[in-house]
């Protein structure tokens, strides 16, 4: 039975997507198979991974609003053992639709699925609403992104209260798989600074690998590419690459 891991950041700007869709693919790569559910109305890792918006029939709103099963609205994309739940901008309406229902939606229309999959990335929306309280409820861990600066600090600690929160409320089985660095300079002394704040109270849930600012990275969306498939040399397919290694041995 897949494992289903969400990519959560209220803030937004701190590699949330890009990090999800990278260590899925990565993970493809390795051989497990992924589905990538994507849960954020912007839609960006559906374009990442090469499926135009446009031409989408089914999506992430018609699986929460609807009764079109999950199987109706999987896609396979172009990379190795990688599918996709896609979506587009209508998935702002389904966040108000859910706003009188429970947090667990999501959960009961992917369980039929879940044996087809190793792992199950959810990328959420940039903010702590149903459609992220529905990603949690739904999963078994929790990767948090993180970019390297004070004001991300603050950001952490609301987010460990929602999480602490949905564990009371819908899924007392959830847990941090990690907090992922993102934007990582290690000539910057704040870059420093703030590992080392996170490391005085989650020491063992921070990856080893941080993700280090990379052009190749930033680029390979303009594309419809992970990034191992746009530059496989470049220095962000290799952490990418150790994050999903790390990943598999946590959950």
């Amino acid at each position: 039975m897949g494992k289903i891991i969400s990519f959560v950041n209220q803030k937004g700007g701190v590699g949330k997507t890009t990090s999800a869709i990278n260590i899925a693919a990565s993970l493809g790569i390795l051989g497990y198979r992924v589905l990538v559910i994507d849960l954020d109305p912007q839609g960006n890792a559906t374009s990442g991974l090469g499926v135009l918006k446009r031409n989408l029939k089914l999506t992430a709103t018609d699986l929460l609003t609807s009764d079109t099963p999950a199987s109706e609205v999987i896609l396979q994309t172009e990379f190795e053992n990688l599918s996709i739940i896609p979506s587009n901008r209508m998935l702002a309406g389904a966040e108000h639709e859910l706003q009188n229902e429970d947090f667990t939606v999501l959960r009961t229309k992917i369980t039929p699925v879940k044996g087809q999959f190793d792992y199950i990335i959810i990328d959420c929306a940039p903010s702590l609403g149903m459609l992220s309280a529905n990603a949690l409820t739904a999963s078994d861990g929790v990767v948090i992104p993180m970019q390297c600066e004070f004001f991300a600090l603050e950001g952490l600690s609301q987010l460990m209260a929602t999480i602490s929160q949905i564990k009371k409320i819908s899924n007392p089985d959830l847990s941090i798989t990690g907090i992922l660095i993102t934007m990582y300079n290690s000539r910057l002394f704040l870059s420093t600074q703030v590992i080392n704040e996170l490391r005085k109270h989650y020491q063992d849930k921070i990856f080893e690998t941080p993700i280090s600012r990379n052009v190749k990275a930033a680029e390979a969306p303009g594309f419809g590419k992970p990034v191992y498939y746009h530059e496989k040399s470049a220095r962000a397919s290799k952490e990418y690459m150790n994050v999903a290694k790390e990943l598999a041995e946590r959950i």
